[in-house]
């Protein structure tokens, strides 16, 4: 009769969504089988339970998955990103990963590391190759996953005992669940064997992909002793040779093994059955054995799944002694018989042959066992393990934090300045002096002299002409453009910056122009700016063009007919309009087919340039732009997610997460604020909110950035968590933000006191 599955797995409050990650069939190897397997068990015990598959492909054998499968390219890095990002935004609440070193990409399959790295989500990781003796690869990718793990899941207890003495892992992280089993009643092979032809015969079988290490060459040697003793003997090697083999050497191992035979003269008691049968058929094939043998050769293979399918339809085995057969074979379950020894197969298999009481002994206790192992089983098994993992993890959704609005505080930048400007990196919170400086920082570093409301005038007075001697001593009047950067030497390291870097400075001076409290750095801006403006005309980056405009809207803000400022504003509002036109689909609301760092700056300099010029063509393409951007980076919760630096130069695609850039999540405020000056709807206001709860913790961490204490900011959000560093472009970037948010916030304050809607003239 047939074992009936366990009476209720109800009681196991599984999760309801996981993202299962390793090989998957319609692939032809172990892992693909093991792991199909896997989720069908699973949606057979939990069926409310959505999974969602991510198969390996090296892309070799031309597999096409069926619907509902993500294929993984093997050796694609950014693939491995894109599956996080996928993973995460797809509401999962954990990871149950299938690991073999040889199935992912990179040193020792490393890149699904750059996975892992990228996901919050707890994850459960099934090891099917656990060694004693592993490269420096495998070792450091081993210790990885390991640290990376929730819970880990090994088939065999020499594997839990690996994982304990040989890598120190905490034995309450470890399950060892048997490789999972289908469930069919037992059946005296006599019945089956008409099937096949077999009529008469004894059956040894060996089934799987055909691979060097499966030590088929030893039983074939085996053979010539097993048929004088008993001549109805027939050994059935069962299964295609592996699509890699096949890739590398052709039929050249499977011809070897004949060859063998032939030469032993055992050629008519030795069949190839050279076909890849799935699970039903194979099962037949399994039932109609009298024995089955797994003579492998490798000592770290930690487990079989044709082993505990042979030991789950209840056949007689005899294995070499590799980790799972010591141990599943023990209590006179089987026979185990020392690697690549012809001689001792051959005895034990005549002795099991010449005895029917012996041979059904251990059919009937292989049996027995094998009810452990049914799928039903190891779905139970792997449900409480989920549970553990998923509702032992800390909620990355709670909020733990306040996210009110900071004062501005200059601390941090000070510190980072000297007499010459502003050093451009920080080794944690201390200036590196190996990188100088350069015009980019030092002409944030002006903006936010002026920005800061509350700041004591003579310390403003002070920094701003170390800023401002800077951004001069950078002009280049020969070439009609700044130079950028500046060694501790105060060398400068070229004679002319980037297009970027000359149009930030160019909009420091347009900001300096309009709000500095004092006269003088007015007048010096206003100088500069007039001699800066008819060279900076050239320039074809549209992040530089925008900047530009940044500048010259500035500028505008205090004197509307400055022709300069207008011709610019004009000439390159239209220039960036014409890109969005060009690079736009359907699906794609941008300027390039790319997006990079600073996205933000783009539609805002189209909102100042419309507002300015008073053209709706410029403040509707403005709008729909910064609609789309904002909308690709909102996490599925609404929280902001910067465009990953991994993202950069990745033509019509959707960005990646990570690396994050407090630079983004300023420019999304500033941006914001200028599509309320002309759009007075809370969306916008809600945008800038939400970049700036991006710096206090809200973000895909759940990690703030910003360090209150004075004033200081880390560089970035990896998928590791923060980078502790604390440069000069993300210390400005902070509190720039916090200057912005605060000036809306009064502006809000005051909208709501008058009872009516401002409509708003400029934003610094």
């Amino acid at each position: 009769m047939k074992h009936s599955p366990l009476d209720s797995l109800a009681s196991v409050p599984a999760p309801q969504h996981i993202a299962l990650i390793g090989n998957s069939m319609p692939r032809r190897c172990g892992i693909a089988t093991f792991t199909t397997h896997c989720r069908d068990a699973l949606r057979a015990a939990f069926p409310a339970m959505r999974i969602d598959s991510y198969a390996m492909d090296d892309g070799a054998d031309g597999i096409v998955y069926p619907d509902g499968i993500h294929a993984i390219a093997r050796n694609d890095q950014a693939a491995y990103a894109e599956a996080a990002c996928r993973i995460e935004d797809s509401g999962a609440q954990a990871i149950w990963l299938q690991h073999e070193f040889g199935i992912f990409g990179g040193p020792a399959g490393d890149m699904i590391l750059h996975l892992l790295d990228r996901t919050r989500l707890p994850s459960i990781l099934t090891l099917h190759t656990i060694s004693e003796s592993a490269t420096p690869d495998e070792h450091r990718v081993m210790v990885a996953l390991l640290r990376r793990a929730s819970k880990i899941m090994v088939m065999a207890g020499q594997g839990r005992t690996i994982l304990i003495e040989h890598y120190g892992v905490d034995e309450s992280l470890i399950a060892v669940i048997p490789h999972g089993v289908p469930d069919r009643p037992y059946v005296d092979p006599a019945k089956i064997k008409p099937d096949f032809g077999w009529e008469g015969h004894r059956i040894i079988l060996t089934f799987g992909l055909l691979a060097p290490d499966k030590g088929i060459d030893h039983m074939i040697r085996a053979m010539p002793a097993i048929v004088q003793a008993h001549p109805d003997a027939l050994y059935v090697v069962l299964g295609a040779t592996h699509p890699n083999l096949v890739r590398e050497q052709g039929e050249s191992l499977r011809e070897g093994l004949a060859a063998l035979a032939q030469e032993l003269g055992v050629g008519d008691q030795v069949r190839f059955i050279d076909r890849y049968v799935e699970q039903e058929e194979l099962l037949d094939y399994l039932q109609a054995a009298d024995i089955y043998v797994t003579p492998y050769v490798n000592p770290a293979q930690i487990v079989s799944g044709t082993l505990s399918y042979a030991i789950g339809m209840g056949k007689p085995v005899l294995a070499t002694p590799y980790v799972q057969a010591q141990e599943i074979l023990s209590e006179d379950r089987g026979v185990v018989v020392p690697f690549r020894d012809a001689e001792a197969l051959a005895t034990q298999i005549i002795g099991l042959l010449s005895d029917q009481a012996l041979l059904g002994g251990y059919a009937k206790r292989a049996y027995a066992y094998g009810r452990k192992m049914i799928w039903s089983e190891l779905a139970r098994n792997v449900g409480n393990l989920m549970v553990d993992a998923v509702f032992a993890h800390p909620d990355p959704q709670s909020p733990r934090r306040s996210y009110a609005v900071l004062a501005p505080d200059p601390s941090a930048v000070l510190r980072m300045s000297d007499a010459t400007g502003i050093f451009q990196h920080g080794i944690l919170t201390i200036p590196d002096r190996n990188h100088g400086y350069c015009i980019d920082d030092n002409a944030r570093a002006l903006i936010l002299m002026v920005a800061i409301e509350t700041m004591d005038e003579g310390l403003r007075d002070r920094w701003m002409t170390t800023y401002a001697s800077f951004v001069q001593h950078a002009w280049n009047p020969d070439r009609g453009r700044f130079r950028n950067f500046m060694g501790f030497d105060r060398q400068w390291c070229e004679e002319e910056g980037s297009e970027d870097s000359c149009g930030r400075a160019l909009w420091a001076l347009g900001v300096t122009m309009r709000d500095a409290p004092f006269a003088a750095h007015r007048e010096w801006a206003a100088h500069l700016f007039d001699a800066a403006i008819g060279p900076m005309g050239a320039v074809t980056s549209p992040r530089a063009q925008a900047f530009v405009i940044l500048g010259a809207g500035a500028v505008l803000d205090t004197d509307p007919r400055h022709q300069h400022a207008l011709a610019v504003m004009t000439q390159f509002a239209d220039r960036i309009a014409a890109l969005l036109d060009a690079a736009r689909t359907p699906e794609w609301t941008w300027f390039e087919p790319v997006l990079a760092y600073d996205n933000a700056r783009l539609p805002e300099a189209l909102l100042v340039a419309g507002r300015h010029l008073g053209r709706a063509d410029l403040v509707d393409r403005g709008l729909l732009t910064l609609e789309w951007i904002a909308g690709e980076q909102r996490t599925p919760e609404g929280y902001f997610r910067p465009v990953g630096s991994a993202s950069f130069g990745r033509a019509y695609r959707p960005p990646l997460p990570f690396d994050q850039q407090p630079l983004e999540a300023q420019a999304t405020i500033d941006a914001a604020i200028a599509a309320w000056d002309v759009d007075p709807d809370k969306r916008w206001v809600t945008l800038a909110e939400t970049a700036y709860r991006w710096f206090l913790g809200q973000n895909d961490l759940d990690t703030p950035l910003a360090t209150p204490a004075g004033g200081g900011c880390y560089d970035g959000l990896t998928p590791l968590g923060p980078n502790r560093n604390q440069g000069a472009e993300s210390l400005i970037a902070l509190q720039l933000a916090s200057c912005a948010m605060n000036r809306l916030s009064q502006r809000l304050a005051d909208v709501a006191q008058r009872g009516t809607r401002e409509r708003p003239t400029s934003v610094a």
